[in-house]
């Protein structure tokens, strides 16, 4: 058994998409448009076959609280293979202005990571 794809709502369809292309190595199917209920998506196909499905409502809107804490799904995590990948793409996020949650170290439970916030304010580790 495996998880086969994770969805996540957006505001901006087409500019997450571009995000998770430009920086991930990863493809993209055609945009799946669906005119009656007024929904589109993608699906971000990862080299190992994992895939984040990009979803748009127009009636879905941003979450927001002033702690920014609420439930759900917290962040996802992708795995880049080496602490130099961690170092390296936080490094090229904080050159294009991507804002950097949390700075490349070893977390208590042993991994390595560093935390960015995508264009939309969803967390992903960025981890070996």
């Amino acid at each position: 058994m495996k998880i086969e794809h994770i969805a996540l709502w957006v505001e901006d369809l087409e500019f997450m998409r571009t995000f998770y292309l430009k920086y991930f190595d990863c493809t993209s199917n055609e945009r799946y448009h669906n005119p009656n209920k007024q929904f589109s998506s993608y699906f971000i196909q990862f080299d190992n076959g994992c895939r984040l499905e990009l979803m748009h409502h127009p009636k879905y809107k941003k979450q927001t609280t002033e702690e920014h804490l609420v439930l759900g799904y917290a962040h996802i995590a992708i795995s880049l293979g080496s602490k130099e990948q961690v170092d390296s793409l936080t490094e090229r996020f904080r050159n294009d202005g991507v804002l950097i949650l949390g700075e490349p170290r070893t977390t208590g439970d042993g991994y390595y990571e560093s935390v960015i916030s995508d264009p939309e304010g969803n967390m992903i580790e960025l981890t070996i």
